[in-house]
């Protein structure tokens, strides 16, 4: 009998400490290729499924359940016989405690994607080394756990968005680079990272904690007041320093584009609806959604 509950404690902890973070679905468009690429990337899809799903990307253990993801890819050329560019669709989402719902964490285009690719190739995890391929999928990994761990814990995600930085700075010094160095455009990998780390949104960084667990993870309950509260916080301190952040900021976007939705339907019943007025002013792509909720009163 003790040798089993050993078995059954050593299984447990098993599970805990080495517990996979992702459950990642993953999509592959290969359309614009001609015959001979499609065929040489048969068995790519399933690879990448399996890397993202069996790789462990924090020594820590991880508590809780896998992060629901997706992974879509577009391949949209072939340069030789292993060469490829791609553009990535990511999303990952968010239980939102004590209901069935889930919160759209992250809903980002990366159309900048370069690698090379063998068919069948092996692919480890290994964090020393840049792979224009594995890399780039470890890199959105770390984003999307850190994104997740900021929602549970305040600034929770800093080690991951550290670790996604160090790939970047590799991935910005070789024939990939493209995507990995700073750039103004809507959407750069390497800006995304360093607005994360830099100390002009870590109070951002802490309201987004409190719009998720003191805010939209207590809509459904008896502290719906409390937690309208803690979702326009968040609003009303982004407008506070507004004009510190750069108009262009990645960061924003990125978190906009996942959560508009969200600030039109939790702020319908907000006693000020300014707020919205607000909304518009600081995330003007999304001013449709914003005038929508109002109108639906």
């Amino acid at each position: 009998m003790k040798n089993f509950l050993a078995l059954v404690i050593f299984l447990f902890i098993g599970q805990t400490i080495f517990a996979q973070e992702l459950d990642a679905t993953v999509e592959v468009n290969y359309e614009q290729l001609p015959v001979a690429a499609k065929e040489r990337l048969g068995n790519f899809k399933n690879q990448i499924r399996d890397y993202l799903n069996n790789a462990k990307f924090r020594q820590q253990p991880w508590e809780g359940d896998k992060i629901k993801c997706s992974f879509n890819i577009l391949f949209s050329g072939a340069s030789s016989d292993i060469g490829y560019t791609a553009q990535l669709v990511i999303t990952s989402q968010r239980e939102i405690e004590g209901t069935p719902r889930n919160s759209l964490m992250l809903q980002i285009l990366d159309n900048s994607w370069q690698f090379n690719y063998e068919k069948n190739q092996s692919m480890t995890f290994n964090q020393s080394d840049f792979d224009p391929l594995t890399s780039f999928l470890d890199f959105y990994a770390y984003i999307i756990i850190g994104f997740d761990l900021d929602s549970y814990y305040r600034v929770g995600g800093s080690d991951l968005f550290s670790k996604a930085l160090e790939i970047a700075v590799k991935g910005g010094t070789g024939k990939f680079a493209k995507g990995w160095q700073s750039e103004s455009a809507t959407y750069n990998r390497r800006v995304l990272v360093d607005n994360l780390l830099n100390a002009k949104y870590q109070q951002f960084r802490s309201d987004y904690f409190d719009y998720h667990y003191n805010g939209i993870d207590l809509f459904y309950s008896d502290d719906k007041e409390y937690a309208m509260k803690n979702i326009a916080k968040l609003v009303y301190n982004i407008e506070k320093v507004k004009d510190q952040i750069d108009p262009r900021s990645v960061l924003m976007k990125v978190f906009f584009d996942a959560k508009a939705g969200e600030f039109a339907e939790y702020l319908k019943e907000y006693p000020d609806q300014n707020i919205f007025n607000i909304l518009k002013k600081i995330d003007p792509p999304h001013t449709a959604k914003y005038d929508a909720a109002v109108e639906s009163e």
